[in-house]
């Protein structure tokens, strides 16, 4: 069993990985700190879950979060007493980067890829919604080309309640119906319906753009509120970052 963790902007994901498995997930809060304050809170989520701190037989970290990577890597090695491996430049992935400059590439991405490619074969077209929503394209030769980046739903909210003075913030919930009838309504209705209308259509464009037809796989954490409302069949996996880094860690070690 490995450690996996994944950072992103809001959250943190944390899982213990088996061949594949993924078990006693929990999502915490993105927040700077030092090695202690995460070695302090690592030890108290293995304690919830009745989990050896030592019975770990190595580890994997996925950070967008440059400021948080160092300390929860060193926090996890004090912890666990093995390696912690991190995803970024020189992994093997088993997948080619053909964008302009390969270097910039998140390792959010590359995740999500190389577990994608695993879990469900290529051509395919990958969408995580967190943050920010991504939409990518991998090939049939299993090459990353490149995508496109969009606000995430509740970033995109939470600055148009921020930056108007009646409008409210609100819950990413979906309306009764698309034509609303009050102004909450009217904000879930863009945010629920709009945005399964702006991933479809996005989809349809890639498609047309590459000209085969793609599997279609969504992660992140807003992408079960989402997909559901997707005309376009749509595979929802909401662990397939730590997935990945399963994935990654077999084919560096």
């Amino acid at each position: 069993m490995i450690l996996g963790i994944d950072v992103g902007n809001t959250n943190i994901v944390i899982g213990c990985l088996d061949e594949g498995s993924v078990s006693n997930t929990v999502r915490v809060r993105t927040e700077v700190g030092t090695a202690a304050e995460f070695g302090i809170k690592l030890r108290q989520l293995f304690d919830f879950f009745g989990i050896d701190s030592h019975g770990f037989e190595g580890a994997i970290l996925s950070s967008v979060v440059p400021p948080v990577t160092e300390p929860l890597k060193q926090a996890v090695e004090w912890l666990t007493g093995v390696k912690c491996l991190l995803v970024g430049p020189g992994m093997k992935t088993g997948m080619n980067v053909r964008i302009d400059d390969p270097g910039t590439l998140g390792c959010d991405l590359v995740v999500g890829g190389v577990a994608a490619i695993a879990e469900y074969g290529a051509p395919l077209i990958v969408l995580d919604l967190g943050t920010a929503t991504t939409i990518t394209l991998i090939d049939e030769n299993k090459c990353f080309r490149g995508g496109a980046i969009l606000p995430g739903v509740k970033l995109s909210y939470s600055a148009l309640a921020a930056g108007t003075s009646l409008l409210p913030d609100i819950s990413i919930t979906p309306p009764k119906k698309c034509v609303a009838t009050n102004t909450v309504d009217c904000m879930r209705s863009g945010a629920v319906f709009g945005t399964a209308a702006t991933i479809d259509g996005m989809v349809e464009r890639m498609e047309a753009e590459y000209g085969q037809r793609c599997t279609v796989v969504a992660t992140g954490g807003i992408a079960s509120s989402i997909v559901p409302y997707c005309r376009r069949e749509i595979i929802c996996d909401d662990m397939l970052l730590l997935k990945g880094l399963w994935v990654l860690y077999k084919k560096n070690t």
